[in-house]
């Protein structure tokens, strides 16, 4: 039975904030009228594009025969990276490491040499395989140990963390141990792939239709490669068919593909690739390997922590820096290291840069710290989840709540949500229960698992901790929204509406949401790091309060009243003793020249950070949950099943309680996919071979847990003023689903009877699992 913790009734009670509305496209989503890029009805003329890749790892170019590709009939132009207006580069971070079409040298198999424009996609495509290219085969290494063994090259310049003196410490701990883990990336396997269309104007003029969590970097990216100033691009987002991080940086490519054609040919121009060629070619999440060194005692305490993040980041530095120092800002999860010493290892490799995803590297770095606890508990012969107690950050004054980064964690609420949903799940009494059940199952076994999340919010990079927005009220007292946040699917455009509709006091159908675009609010940052509420919902506010303050200011001059005494009550608005309908009051307004428009404007305060000395305050505040998982395995077969998750999660003062648990659902079922079921490999030849459903497994409905019990930390607000005193809701619930590995962990360990710690790396696949449990029949 599945349950979940939001009162329906509270729509009626609580105005158009802290209440469970629908999303704003939830019927469309059903109804298949949802309009994407693909369904926005095609230009006149319009030409396809498709992409020509490399079928090398590493290689040098030799010749290119394009001859056949340019005959085929239909194609309109081939365009190679010498018919780049600008630089051919699109990195994302300036570095000029990554190149829009491979000239010389190609990096990793897939990389697009070339691109075919021509009058349907399906002769693009064709068309796009008669190439004839000639290459030099050079060395290539496509995983962490290999780029490690061949020098470990630096796509960016590491990260060090260090608070104590950890090797004097644990030399002097009494008990340590050494350990490795290796931890799988992910594919995005959004159900929108990558897409983008390009209609030329007059000028330098061009507006390009993105699939992309940030519209200004397309539109920086665009005006770069094309020579010409940003005002001259214009980028339109309406919604995305799932993002995750994918789409920060990945849309880069498309976009200026399209761009070029379009201004080349005066056409309009559209590339979407296959998903073949969308997993091929665009990044994913890093994996990880973390070579840990730990000192403790008897009772489980640490004492200090040494380790190592290394990640496969891909031929190209793209994301990689900011997402391996947040690997690291997550290192210690929930946990207090009172001697520390962390370094981050940026790999690279002959393969597709990887880049942001879901967490932008927290996971990695949180599935790390959880493995430090699982190993000192069968190190001692305790629980985990009492090590887990016994680690944790303390109250304020307790001497321990500063991070390995030197922030002081101020709001901390860990034991309180990890105890509430220890008793609510009635984790000691089923802990029990299963020794007593595997005691006497030859077979299936089952483990049981409570873990907890503190997850950092901001933008490592100060300067994107910035938003803006627009609001206008028409003389009939209509609004219209728009703001710099994408939609991917996550409830964004909702949100930020029921922040604006509660200002006025108005129904949500008031006001109109619209298509995020730069030629209404300039210089966004992505929709990402989970801030695109606490950003973009503040600046909203911003703008309405400004409109709000001029009606206040004109109804007290008008009706001869006290400021005090002009009240906005729901559709209305009370100015001392008589009350005027929303409409009117505001037609009265218009007549009355006030002005009705605004934009606002939004930072995030407090924080700062100095990656030099590894010495900040990165993050505005912290968010919190826990979740308890239970699993059953099959010792011969190695496969499993999820039987039952208990989620209790922070979100601060919900804004949309059934949005917010729509969120934690999602991102636990995605959560639980990276870390069982779904595996990239690579070949020998450095070729991706997971690149389609048919070969890359994503979870199921039949996956999720058959008992979903979901609530929210009703009784949280946040400490800080935020939005509403609401909490990101984004990424941090992607990180309950370590409780399912923590809980496979159990199970396997039941095989030599919880005295060895099982060290199963993730992605736990049914073969991984089934290794791990004759691994340990041995032992």
């Amino acid at each position: 039975m599945d349950t979940t913790s939001f009162d329906k009734t509270k729509t009626e009670i609580d105005g158009p904030m802290h209440t469970s509305l629908r999303h704003d496209s939830a019927h469309k989503h059903v109804t298949g009228s949802a309009e994407y890029i693909d369904d926005i009805p095609e230009p006149a003329g319009l030409i396809h594009g498709a992409l020509g890749m490399a079928d090398r790892a590493h290689a040098e170019i030799v010749s290119m025969d394009l001859s056949e590709v340019e005959a085929t009939p239909g194609v309109l132009w081939v365009m190679t990276g010498k018919d780049v207006p600008g630089e051919n580069d699109i990195s994302s971070g300036g570095r000029h490491d990554e190149p829009l079409l491979a000239e010389t040298k190609v990096e990793f198999h897939g990389q697009p040499i070339f691109a075919v424009f021509a009058e349907t996609r399906d002769i693009a495509r064709k068309a796009a395989r008669k190439a004839k290219i000639t290459y030099k085969d050079l060395p290539h290494f496509t995983d962490i140990d290999t780029a490690i063994e061949n020098g470990g090259a630096l796509v960016i310049d590491p990260m060090t963390l260090k608070r104590g003196d950890a090797k004097l410490e644990m030399d002097v701990a009494p008990r340590r141990l050494t350990g490795t883990m290796r931890i799988g990336g992910q594919e995005h396997f959004y159900l929108e792939g990558h897409i983008a269309m390009a209609v030329p104007g007059e000028d330098d003029d061009v507006t390009v239709w993105s699939s992309t969590q940030h519209p200004s970097e397309i539109q920086h990216i665009v005006s770069h490669i094309l020579q010409v100033p940003s005002n001259a691009v214009t980028v339109q987002v309406r919604r995305m068919g799932g993002g995750f991080g994918g789409k920060e940086t990945q849309g880069n490519q498309f976009a200026a593909l399209c761009a070029i054609a379009a201004k080349k040919l005066n056409r309009a121009v559209k590339i979407r690739p296959d998903r073949d060629e969308d997993m091929t070619a665009t990044g994913k999440r890093h994996d990880f390997r973390v070579d840990y060194e730990l000192g403790f005692d008897d009772e489980g305490r640490i004492h200090a922590v040494d380790a190592t993040y290394a990640a496969r980041c891909g031929f190209s530095s793209d994301l990689s820096g900011p997402v391996t120092d947040r690997a690291l800002f997550h290192a210690d999860s929930s946990y207090f290291y009172p001697h520390v010493h962390l370094t981050s290892r940026p790999l690279k490799t002959h393969t597709v840069s990887n880049t942001a995803f879901r967490g932008f590297g927290g996971p990695q770095g949180m599935l790390g710290a959880e493995r430090f606890i699982e190993e000192i508990a069968y190190a001692v012969g305790k629980d985990p989840l009492d090590i887990r107690k016994l680690n944790f950050y303390g109250e304020t004054g307790s001497g321990r709540t500063t991070t390995p980064y030197h922030q002081e964690v101020e709001d901390n609420i860990i034991a309180r949500v990890v105890e509430e949903l220890e008793t609510s799940s009635d984790y000691r009494a089923r802990r029990e229960a299963i020794i007593e059940f595997n005691k006497t199952s030859p077979v299936i076994r089952k483990g049981i698992a409570l873990t907890p999340v503190k997850f950092g919010i901001s933008f490592t990079m100060t300067a994107f901790n910035q938003a803006g927005a627009l609001v206008h009220i028409y003389n009939d007292g209509s609004i219209h929204l728009n703001h710099g946040g994408t939609e991917m699917g996550q409830g964004l455009y909702t949100k930020v509406a029921q922040v604006v509709a509660d200002a006025f006091q108005v129904d949500i159908n008031r006001v109109k949401i619209t298509a995020t675009t730069t030629g209404k609010v300039p210089n966004t940052s992505a929709t990402a790091a989970s801030s695109g509420t606490d950003l973009n919902g503040m600046a909203a506010y911003d703008a309405a309060r400004q409109i709000r303050d001029r009606l206040i200011k004109f109804a007290a001059e008008n009706w001869n009243v006290p400021e005090e005494e002009v009240v906005f009550l729901p559709n209305r608005v009370r100015i001392g003793l008589e009350e005027i309908a929303f409409n009117d009051f505001i037609k009265k307004a218009y007549f009355a020249r006030v002005q009705l428009s605004a934009a606002g404007f939004y930072k995030t305060p407090k924080i700062h950070w100095d990656r030099a000395a590894g010495r900040g305050t990165p993050f505005y505040y912290f968010a919190y949950g826990a979740a308890c998982s239970e699993v059953s395995i099959d010792t011969l077969t190695g496969e499993y099943l999820m039987e039952r998750t208990d989620i209790l999660h922070d979100v601060g003062k919900s804004l949309n309680p059934a949005i917010d648990i729509g969120q934690i659902e999602g991102a636990f079922v995605q959560g639980m996919g990276w870390l069982t079921t779904e595996e990239l490999w690579w070949d020998g030849k450095g070729r991706l071979r997971t690149h389609a459903p048919s070969t890359y497994k994503i979870p199921l409905a039949s996956d999720r847990p058959k008992s979903f019990n979901v609530r929210l930390a009703e009784w949280s607000e946040n400490a800080e003023p935020t939005i509403g005193r609401s909490k990101a809701v984004g990424e941090p619930p992607f990180m309950l689903a370590i409780s399912v590995l923590e809980a496979l962990s159990m199970a396997v360990a039941s095989v030599a009877d919880y005295k060895v710690c099982p060290r199963l790396d993730a992605p736990a696949t049914p073969e991984r699992v089934l290794m791990a449990v004759e691994r340990l029949k041995k032992v």
